[in-house]
């Protein structure tokens, strides 16, 4: 386009045509023209052309995505853009899906290239940023920025350009329609719909299987406390062994089965989005879980069995030193108080286990796989206390209503105690 032959007015009117185009979010095109004779240098192609007129190309983001970016900032994720789209374009889109405000620090490429390390270490940290006009280089710097301030840096994109952000974030998304070969060959993951919302999906179901694990393992680490307390009384105090390894086995293999998978296929409810993601440290069997278990819940479960495992015994008459025979009906109904009490024990423990803090029986959402799990415990401990199969196969004798309520106090102090466990987590934050 030849400068001359341009007003200065006339040339102010149309950059503000295309300011206006870029800020309601459009890409924005020039459209021009010359005449070209034949026997014209290829290399002149691109001088003294007519600019004929503006184009601005709309390429709306999903009507999901502004819901997908509010959920981010919920969870405590921050969604940087990083585009090569006009700084314009790139502040009215963001804005539009609610990524930023009205003004929005928007750091363009050439800017970028300017900065220091400590320069962009800083630039980071403002709340609301937008890369714009930036080379496929700079991608891959600002990535690398973010990794070394100590963040986990998840990276999407779809052309081959953005491969090597792609390969050096610490998880890469590409767009599995519109994702071109190298950036599908460089992610760790491919996106089927090319839907930001999905990886919002992708991200809340990773932080309920996070979430089921620890509590299918809380579960199942309780009860060892109340099967191992037993042993160490029988070789401490030497009293008569309260639990049988059969019955040790009725346990492991046959009551925490069902309701320990009901706790694995627990679904997300509202509030894991409302947290902040758990720290990169963080392991799925800490010392957090592990005290709950074995310090906590445990204990309390020990307490109710071996509790009931006396009560029986004393009942029945038997003193302190007294021996009694396997078969001596006396013990194996002591010993069968003791296994039913921690199965009643563990069916409020499986309740309990539904989350780590907040309400005391879980979230209140319903978990068809749990209660049908504690239907098939209560059966499978009928069969095993009333059954004569059941008593011939695991040692067990028939309990009177008696010893069935002298557990309830236990069920009940238990689910009392950690419900104020929880609260008081809640009130700490």
């Amino acid at each position: 386009m030849a400068s001359g032959r341009w007003m200065r007015g006339e040339r102010e009117r149309w950059r503000e045509a295309e300011r206006r185009l870029a800020d309601q979010g459009l890409r924005v095109l020039a459209f021009a023209w010359r005449r070209v004779e034949e026997g014209y240098p290829r290399a002149e192609l691109e001088r003294d052309l007519v600019l004929i007129g503006l184009v601005g190309l709309e390429d709306p983001p999903r009507p999901e995505v502004a819901t997908a970016v509010g959920r981010c900032r919920q969870a405590g994720i921050r969604v940087l853009m990083v585009t090569g789209d006009h700084p314009r374009t790139a502040a009215a889109v963001a804005r539009e899906i609610g990524l930023a405000t009205d003004r929005p620090r928007v750091i363009t490429g050439t800017a970028l290239s300017a900065m220091s390390h400590s320069q962009l270490s800083l630039a980071l940290e403002a709340p609301e940023l937008i890369f714009a006009r930036v080379a496929p280089e700079q991608k891959l710097q600002i990535v690398k920025e973010l990794q070394a301030r100590g963040e986990i840096v998840a990276v999407t994109g779809d052309g081959v350009n953005d491969a090597p952000a792609l390969r050096q974030g610490d998880i890469g998304i590409a767009m599995g329609l519109s994702g071109s070969d190298a950036a599908r060959e460089a992610a760790d993951m491919v996106l089927l719909d090319d839907n930001f919302a999905s990886i919002v999906a992708a991200v809340e179901e990773g932080r309920a299987v996070f979430q089921n694990i620890r509590r299918f393992m809380t579960y199942i680490l309780t009860s060892n406390i109340p099967e191992v307390v037993p042993y160490l009384a029988f070789v401490l105090f030497r009293i008569p062994l309260p639990l049988t390894v059969v019955q040790i086995l009725a346990v492991d293999l046959g009551t925490d089965m069902l309701p320990a998978l009901g706790l694995g296929a627990e679904r997300p409810g509202p509030e894991i989005m409302q947290r902040p993601p758990p720290s990169s440290h963080e392991r799925l069997l800490d010392r957090r879980l592990l005290a709950r278990a074995y310090l906590f819940l445990g204990p309390m479960e020990a307490a109710a069995a071996l509790a009931a495992f006396f009560f029986v015994l004393q009942t029945g008459g038997w003193t302190y030193g007294a021996p009694l025979a396997m078969d001596d009906p006396l013990y194996r109904a002591a010993t069968t108080a003791c296994l039913a009490a921690i199965v009643v024990m563990q069916m409020v423990n499986v309740l309990l286990c539904r989350n780590e803090r907040g309400r005391p029986f879980g979230s209140g959402r319903p978990n068809a796989l749990i209660w049908a799990g504690l239907g098939c415990e209560v059966a499978l401990i009928l069969f095993i206390v009333y059954a004569p199969l059941g008593n011939d196969v695991f040692g067990t004798a028939p309990l009177p209503a008696s010893v069935w309520l002298f557990m309830v106090p236990f069920a009940l102090a238990m689910a009392l105690l950690e419900g104020t466990r929880k609260a008081l987590l809640a009130l700490a934050g």
